[in-house]
């Protein structure tokens, strides 16, 4: 029985849940008092989001329905990069977040390196953007699975492919 166990370390989030949470955002902005003459879009691209809206007070409201959207919908807040607030047309304030999405070199470098130092049956390896974690014992993957779940990486971690 010299079979290997593996699983892969990726750094991902349901579009589907985001759309809905994107959805549910923009259903709210219409229904608010305070937000309802304010003209407030927010515009989903290919790997960004826009947030167009006539204040500073009324971004920072929706950054908050955004977020507490996503939470609701098990999105971790660690996707979201919020980039600078710029003016737009017609004392309008834009602003676009960015959606993160696989690791960077950097992060699996570290992510390696940590594997490597504490859990010594382990075989990590990095393939594109992803990390693929190897042993022979299933248990030694879980502990390295619980380990990961306490490191606080500016990226949110999901755990696939565990075979």
């Amino acid at each position: 029985m010299a079979s290997t166990f593996s699983f892969d370390i990726v750094s991902d989030f349901d579009r589907q849940e985001l759309v809905n949470a994107l959805d549910q955002t923009n259903r709210e902005i219409i229904s608010r008092y305070d937000l309802k003459d304010t003209q407030t879009t927010v515009e989903l691209a290919e790997d960004k989001i826009t947030i167009n809206t006539s204040s500073e007070m009324t971004l920072t409201a929706v950054h908050d329905m955004l977020q507490s959207k996503a939470i609701k919908r098990n999105l971790s807040l660690k996707i979201f990069d919020y980039g600078t607030i710029e003016s737009a047309s017609g004392n309008r304030v834009r602003q676009e977040v960015t959606l993160k999405k696989g690791l960077s070199q950097e992060i699996a470098k570290q992510i390696s390196k940590l594997i490597r130092d504490e859990f010594k049956k382990v075989q990590p390896s990095i393939q594109g953007d992803v990390v693929r974690v190897t042993a022979k014992d299933k248990d030694e993957l879980q502990g390295v699975m619980q380990r990961m779940k306490q490191e606080d990486l500016p990226v949110a971690l999901q755990f696939t492919n565990y075979r």
